[in-house]
């Protein structure tokens, strides 16, 4: 019998569909899961993080550490009146050496009468559909126990490729139901705010687990050390009415997991309980498509796949495919942001593997390259500019010098030096990507080019590398949008450390010379000519919260502004003053 392209179809189909069954490509799906639908977000400031890390190791001694530690930090905590206290680290039995600490720390816990304990349970090495079963506990010592608000289980159980994707809601032992860390933390909380939950909202599968909606990455929430606490380094208020999550935070416990956001970077385990208790307040809750209808799914694609090849000539069918490829990914990421988590990591190889040995390469090429464009004047500018250099190919931009008239804008921040000597390096960090980011996305929104960071400045160029109308009335408008952007940055620092920081802007057009300049070895792309300079110089000349534009700018955008006259002004390297003016708003 001759082979045709129905059979080869359907023995793919047949094959996927089986692996399907078992879980073969699981680890496919996983991958497409972990880099397509997961995504982080901002983080939820409810939710703090005491860390037992490094620095409290060396302050109190190698773990684990007497009691009345604890019980210190518990009173600490409770007279900021925080919604939930919960511990990630266990106490399962009496301590051997000073039985009054375990006195003090029963005494703040009862006290307190918002603290969560941790139960840890030991299950057979394989589980049957249903409850499962505990054939071992691991409880607080049973006066702790009695003195806890409640208790939750803060068992892990990771995939087959040890990234932890799933929570698991709750288990049994002898009889009664033990409910997970994260899931009595949450129902805690919205109880402080008034409002009762039910388990029937966690979309379970047959095992009783649900999938976790990861939000930060490791690293990403908000982690105080512990001895910064009792040191009084942090005060209590700034636990007030929010969930304290306290926990390892050093490699030596041995209690970090892969996840999905970051497959190569281990994330704490209390970070993970954070992350599931920041989707149970979002009620960002995903649900897995049943295996019978993802079948269905691969069924369909099957067909589509055996009409294009035989309708259609090969270079339009394997185009046809990888489109569909496409729209399979994004329409799992589109259904996961909707809830509904379907196997694409079936569907994706079916197709693949039916015109790989074909257009492999080329696709791949085509796919690198692209990526490789967007890669580098992506941080340049707008996503628009970069879709538009790769729809127009070779002829979207000129390599090498060009000639044109540009309008520059430069922005540095005024009272960033002051403001480094009051602040940490880190916040330092954080203050000034802040502002670089609105300026970089003040730029973009109005198709200027990013041309390079200068310390705490930035030069944007406008009208490079594709031609731009009005390309002085852009800049101007840029320039006005990072002023009123800045203002809330500065209400938070002036909150913060007492006084802020402004943007001081010089903004000049004329003709200059701009493109990849440099060496065969490092090339840069920007701008060069008096014009770049004189924008410099006015920008120096700005004194903090001031956009001064040029008369060459001026004469183009006059009636459409408001601005002041300052005069002639003399700059460095040039013997006739300029005139320049004073933005004051944008009519």
């Amino acid at each position: 019998m001759k082979i045709k392209l129905i059979h080869i179809i359907a023995v793919l189909t047949a094959l996927s569909m089986f692996l399907m069954y078992r879980g073969s490509l699981d680890t496919m799906d996983y991958f497409f899961q972990d880099r397509f639908m997961q995504k982080e977000g901002d983080i939820d400031t409810r939710i703090a993080i005491i860390a037992i890390d490094d620095e409290s190791v060396t302050e109190y001694g190698s773990w684990p550490w007497n009691r009345n530690v604890h019980a210190q930090l518990i009173e600490t905590l409770d007279a900021g009146d925080p919604a939930v206290i919960a511990f990630d680290v266990t106490f399962p039995a009496p301590s051997a050496d000073d039985p009054s600490s375990d006195d003090a720390l029963i005494s703040a816990t009862k006290n307190a009468g918002n603290v969560v304990m941790p139960v840890y349970g030991t299950f057979a090495s394989s589980a049957k559909e249903g409850d499962i079963e505990a054939l071992e506990m691991s409880e607080p010592f049973p006066e702790l126990k009695a003195a806890a608000a409640a208790v939750g289980h803060i068992n892990t159980i990771p995939d087959r490729d040890h990234v932890v994707r799933n929570s698991l809601y709750s288990f049994m032992d002898e009889g009664e139901r033990v409910e997970s860390f994260s899931w009595v933390v949450y129902r805690m909380f919205m109880e402080r705010l008034g409002e009762t939950v039910n388990a029937d909202m966690l979309p379970l599968d047959s095992f009783g687990q649900f999938p976790i909606s990861y939000t930060g990455r490791p690293g990403q929430y908000e982690a105080i050390p512990y001895s910064a606490v009792l040191n009084g380094d942090v005060p209590a208020e700034y636990f007030k009415d929010r969930i304290v999550l306290i926990g390892p935070y050093a490699t030596g416990f041995k209690d970090d997991y892969l996840t999905p956001l970051q497959v190569k970077s281990l994330m704490y385990g209390v970070e993970i309980h954070a992350n599931i208790i920041q989707a149970l307040l979002d009620e960002d809750l995903k649900q897995k498509l049943e295996w019978k209808w993802n079948e269905l799914v691969l069924l369909l694609a099957a067909a589509l796949a055996f009409f294009l090849f035989r309708k259609w000539n090969m270079v339009i069918s394997f185009s046809a495919v990888a489109v569909i490829i496409a729209v399979f990914v994004l329409g799992g990421r589109y259904l996961y942001e909707k809830g509904i988590i379907i196997s694409v990591g079936y569907v994706v190889p079916l197709l693949v593997v039916s015109c790989i040995i074909v257009v492999g390469f080329h696709y791949v090429e085509e796919l690198f390259e692209r990526r490789r464009v967007t890669d580098i004047f992506g941080r340049y500018v707008a996503p628009e500019v970069v879709n538009q250099i790769l729809k127009n190919g070779e002829d979207g931009l000129k390599l090498g010098g060009t000639r044109r008239e540009l309008t520059v804008l430069f922005v540095d921040i005024r009272g960033f030096t002051p403001l480094s000597e009051k602040a940490e390096p880190e916040e330092i960090v954080e203050i000034l990507n802040e502002y670089l980011d609105l300026a970089a996305n003040c730029i973009f929104k109005f198709d200027g080019t990013l041309d390079k960071f200068i310390g705490d400045a930035a030069m944007a160029i406008f009208n490079a590398p594709l031609l731009l109308e009005d390309h002085p009335m852009r800049a101007v408008e840029a320039a006005w949008a990072m002023k009123e952007g800045s203002a809330a940055l500065e209400r938070k620092l002036i909150e913060r450390f007492g006084f802020g920081v402004k943007f001081g802007l010089g903004i000049h057009t004329g003709p200059a010379v701009f493109g990849n300049i440099g060496s065969k070895s490092r090339m840069d792309y920007t701008a060069i000519g008096d014009t770049v300079n004189t924008a410099a110089r006015l920008e120096s000349n700005a004194k903090p919260g001031q956009i001064i534009v040029s008369d060459a700018v001026y004469q183009r955008v006059k009636g459409r502004i408001h601005a002041a006259p300052l005069g002639e002004i003399k700059v460095k390297g040039k013997e006739q003053g300029i005139t320049i003016y004073e933005l004051e708003g944008i009519q």
